[in-house]
């Protein structure tokens, strides 16, 4: 068995995928940070639901697709910060992804945060990726 020095960067390029395929369900293995970018996409609106899986032999995380018009709500997704360089923003400078058409999602003090709720409670943090 293999494994996965970034989590997260395999998490997004899962998501990816799908949603090029147009796939309505997919499974990826389950982590609490990866549960929490979840919730943020389900909140935001990328995607219809998700579940915890404990059938299978190592729990997993089932994400139902919103898929709309043939196509899916999430149109790209991009790793910020990663293993090798980290990139940290404070509370001012939490970037606008597609001019507020997207979302940033930080891991700060306070938990995995959208970008909205960072700035909404003034916190920094740790950058994790961009979704639009």
């Amino acid at each position: 068995m293999s494994t996965v020095t970034d989590p997260i960067a395999d998490l997004l390029a899962r998501v990816r995928n799908a949603a090029a395929a147009g796939k309505h369900e997919m499974f990826v293995p389950y982590s609490k940070i990866k549960s929490e970018i979840i919730r943020i996409l389900k909140d935001e609106g990328y995607i219809t639901d998700y579940a915890l899986d404990n059938e299978a032999a190592h729990p997993r995380i089932k994400i139902t697709n919103k898929i709309a018009n043939r196509s899916s709500a999430i149109t790209g997704l991009k790793r910020v910060s990663r293993p090798g360089l980290r990139r940290y923003v404070g509370a001012q400078e939490i970037p606008r992804v597609l001019g507020g058409m997207g979302i940033a999602i930080l891991s700060t003090p306070r938990g995995v945060l959208s970008s909205r709720e960072a700035k909404k409670q003034n916190v920094g943090g740790e950058l994790l990726a961009y979704i639009w």
